[in-house]
């Protein structure tokens, strides 16, 4: 791989550029988003549809702990970016050690408590009945995987800060494809079960992260760090936080979606409903990937800019990233609107959930061509550091609108107002985020 300067983030054309930076995010969230969707189709056929919802029950817990990393990964890569955009590079090796120690201590207690209390929440997120025993395998193995699953996703996010998304794509690359070979080993051959699924899991999270580490030790970074800038500073910290928040926000309130969706689903439809739901999510996590990736793309390239001083590429990478997200998904949209009868059968058999799921499908992608105002605007502010805006408007989508609207359509509308309420909350959440980038850009920009 070419080595790749952040200063290029500064002076190649934006198109070019945000292709540059998009095309190997996109395909490492097509691997990972691959890595999920395949590994869902091998529990659902080699173990059964329950596995598939005992997994969506863990899903939310195990991801939020890991979103720490990403939170920290994410808020001190906006720091980074634009210091090496203003030529701070003291302050860009100050913020990488201090995101690990972040990372390293936030993870471990909250993967304790959550061994701890392991029984009490597993109901709380809907593993009931059938689902609890096989989500509890699953769960208990899978915690013990997630500090090393934090820690790749915040080193992940800074690889993507310095300017080399090639190598970030790598480090998403590496655990998918390890997981998908330990499940064939583990569930296949093995005959292991859910215990097999857990641990071809956790197996992945080491992996990704033994290639963060040697990207890191083997001087391909620019930020060569020591122990002095791992001591935590305050001011440091504060920033990180503040930025951090608004993508552990988000992740906060998917986990508490899940929380209220499966528990939901469970009363009304039973252990099928919830499988329904974890095939569609499971489509959202996949189906986005390319729209992801301008968004991950978009990242770095907005914030060193911003860094810089340089308004009108700022502005470009704007208009140009909503029209290349735009064009994205719209093919999305039109790809599940005219399958989702096959996209079901390649995860399940079974009767009920075949006939249930494509309708919840196109219900929830219905908005899919527009709600990419909404990703790059929330997008856009956390990059630039303005952590009010993107707190807000990260959080209108699936907490602001979302949440109210899954607590009272479905007492009218049963099983398809919960369906409903993911286009409705994603148009509304893309209204106001464009109000708000549109006023950022004449005001500001």
């Amino acid at each position: 791989m070419a080595k790749i300067s952040s200063e290029e983030l500064g002076s190649q054309p934006i198109g070019k550029l945000l292709v540059k930076q998009a095309v190997p995010a996109s395909i490492g969230i097509l691997v990972m988003s691959l890595n999920i969707l395949v590994d869902t189709i091998f529990v659902g056929n080699w173990i059964g549809a329950t596995a598939i919802a005992a997994i969506n029950v863990v899903l939310p817990v195990s991801f939020f702990i890991a979103a720490l990393g990403m939170a920290i990964g994410i808020g001190g890569a906006s720091i980074i970016s634009r210091a090496l955009g203003g030529g701070n590079r003291q302050k860009a090796l100050d913020t990488f050690g201090n995101q690990i120690t972040l990372t390293l201590i936030l993870t471990s207690i909250l993967v304790f408590f959550g061994l701890w209390y392991t029984d009490d929440i597993i109901p709380l997120f809907g593993g009931k009945g059938a689902i609890f025993e096989p989500a509890r395998v699953y769960y208990r193995i899978v915690l013990y995987g997630v500090p090393f699953l934090a820690l790749s996703m915040m080193g992940n996010n800074v690889i993507r800060a310095e300017g080399k998304p090639r190598f970030a794509m790598v480090a998403m690359i590496i655990p998918s494809a390890g997981n998908l070979l330990l499940d064939i080993l583990f569930i296949n051959i093995m005959d292991l079960g859910m215990f097999g699924a857990a641990w071809a899991s956790t197996g992945s999270y080491i992996c990704c992260l033994l290639y963060i580490l040697w990207f890191f030790l083997s001087k391909r970074s620019e930020l060569t760090i020591g122990f002095k800038n791992m001591r935590l500073i305050p001011g440091l910290v504060k920033e990180i936080a503040s930025l951090g928040g608004v993508t552990l926000a988000r992740q906060a309130v998917v986990s508490v979606t899940y929380l209220f969706v499966n528990n939901i689903l469970f009363e009304i439809g039973g252990e099928s409903s919830i499988t329904v739901y974890a095939i569609v999510g499971r489509m959202l996590m996949f189906a986005l990937f390319p729209v992801l990736g301008i968004t991950q793309g978009f990242l770095p390239i907005a914030g060193y800019n911003y860094g810089a001083g340089k308004f009108p590429r700022v502005r470009e990478s704007i208009t140009t990233a909503i029209k290349y997200a735009a064009v994205l998904g719209l093919v999305v949209f039109l790809l599940i609107m005219a399958f989702p009868e096959a996209i079901t059968r390649v995860f399940t058999d079974e009767a009920q959930v075949l006939s249930e799921t494509p309708n919840a499908m196109r219900l929830v992608f219905a908005a899919t061509p527009i709600v990419v105002i909404q990703l790059i605007g929330s997008a856009y502010f956390q990059a630039v550091g303005k952590v009010v805006p993107a707190f807000f408007l990260t959080l209108t989508r699936q907490g602001f609108f979302f949440i109210p609207l899954v607590l009272i359509l479905p007492k009218y509308l049963g099983e398809i107002g919960v369906w409903i309420s993911f286009s409705l909350a994603d148009l509304i959440s893309t209204i106001v985020t464009g109000y708000f980038l549109y006023k950022e850009v004449k005001t500001n920009l």
